[in-house]
């Protein structure tokens, strides 16, 4: 195996170890006067809209998903132009408390009501996606066809959120997406003059390594990720993180006496800390008014459990958000009382890994289910099974990290030596793929 492949074997292993389920160099750009008006632009807007996981566990990714159509709807976005992948499985879920309802936030609105099917089920694969982005309906299995038919003058959104790890995202179906794969698409579908600018935010653990060192600054893309290529993202409006004051009642042990709304009522997560941030940003301000690099720095401070990143072309942070989110603003048709409030600058309330979110799921599927029950039981089992199959991943890990990398002190012996910074994650792709997959 080469070298450059062992090393970033290594990489993955290390974090593999914490994880058993599963940077940027400085800007200082000009003010630029000339950027483009959401009146001034030709073509049209389009979507790509991602939840790469599925079960109740991972409700948040599905949540982010039509909370994003929901700011894109109202932005101006037609439908056609807008394609979701998403599993579908939490809206009906037996754990959902409102069937049909899907919150982002505790007491929040409906966010499910009108979002496209598009890709479900099986058909929420990285070929589908692959073949959507690149306009290609030949190469289709399943789902609505709708394809991102974008041309020259176009402007498209791409939207990513579910779990990660160094140099890959997740599907809920069958591979994962490569990060030097991902790059190859969009390089194409720039050569096949597919898009006049796009604008990719992702949502996943080390979201960094699937740009950095990749997305070239020459292709009219630009890029924030919830993470640099070494961290953790976060999950959000989790199960015991409920200040309101109408869930403030003492004793309260089981979403029937939580209050409906609140995290401790739906049993999960409702967000991720990053896709929050900028879906709340944009919930509150008008996206004619708010440049992608204002909301850049609000979702980045308020993101404060890892760093939000921004790679591509980083002209394209002075544009005006509109220019890919629609230009329309409900500002004069809200009363004050209706208007969606601002968000704090903090990330208001703890926190939850992307990795333990699921932990904190069956936990409380133990908390909430009556004592000595049955419930409860098939809940501790749940729960003690998640914690073995851990601990048995971590040990194989452990085991192969210290094959590859000798041992020190009974630990492994961690390089001393790192990739520069903007350096990609691996020089062997494909060595790297078949390292995982093995």
């Amino acid at each position: 195996m080469k070298a450059s492949c062992v090393y970033g074997a290594f990489l993955f292993l290390l974090l593999a170890i914490t994880d058993a389920v599963e940077s940027t160099r400085a800007y200082n750009i000009e003010e630029d006067l000339s950027r483009p008006t959401a009146d001034s632009i030709e073509g049209t807007r389009w979507a790509v809209l991602v939840a790469g996981s599925n079960g109740y566990n991972n409700y948040r990714h599905q949540a982010d998903v039509c909370h994003a159509y929901q700011i894109l709807k109202q932005g101006g976005l037609k439908d056609e132009n807008i394609i979701v992948f998403m599993y579908d499985d939490i809206a009906y879920n037996e754990d959902n408390p409102t069937p049909g309802f899907v919150v982002n936030k505790p007491y929040g609105p409906n966010v499910y009501h009108g979002v496209p099917k598009d890709y479900t089920g099986n058909d929420t694969n990285v070929n589908n996606l692959y073949a959507v982005l690149l306009g290609n309906k030949s190469a289709l299995t399943g789902g609505s066809g709708k394809v991102l038919s974008s041309g020259p003058n176009d402007h498209v959104f791409f939207y990513y959120t579910d779990h990660g790890g160094p140099g890959i995202l997740a599907m809920p179906v069958g591979d994962l997406v490569y990060a030097k794969d991902l790059i190859e698409v969009l390089k194409k579908k720039h050569e096949m003059k597919g898009y006049k600018r796009m604008a990719i935010y992702i949502e996943a653990c080390e979201s960094g390594s699937m740009v950095s060192g990749l997305l070239p600054g020459n292709v009219n893309v630009y890029s924030t990720t919830a993470s640099k290529p070494d961290e953790n993202s976060w999950g959000c409006y989790c199960p015991g993180d409920d200040d309101d004051d109408r869930s403030q009642s003492a004793g309260k042990t089981n979403n029937s006496t939580a209050t409906p709304g609140s995290p401790d009522f739906y049993g999960t997560c409702l967000g991720d800390l990053y896709s929050v941030a900028w879906l709340e940003d944009s919930d509150v301000h008008d996206p004619r008014k708010e440049t992608m690099r204002q909301q850049y720095k609000r979702v980045k401070k308020r993101t404060n459990a890892s760093h939000v990143m921004q790679y591509g072309d980083m002209s394209l942070n002075n544009v005006f958000r509109s220019l890919f989110m629609g230009p329309n603003y409900p500002d004069n048709n809200l009363s004050a009382s209706t208007r969606p409030k601002p968000f704090s600058s903090s990330s208001g309330g703890m926190v939850i890994s992307q990795r333990d979110a699921k932990l904190a799921y069956l936990r409380n599927k133990v908390q909430i289910a009556p004592d000595g029950s049955l419930e409860q039981l098939e809940a501790q089992m749940r729960l003690r099974d998640e914690l073995l199959h851990r601990e048995q991943v971590d040990r194989k890990i452990g085991k192969i990290a210290k094959l590859l990398l000798g041992e020190k002190d009974g630990l492994v012996a961690v390089p001393n030596t790192v990739l520069p910074e903007g350096q990609p994650l691996v020089n062997d792709w494909e060595c790297f793929k078949t390292m995982v997959r093995t």
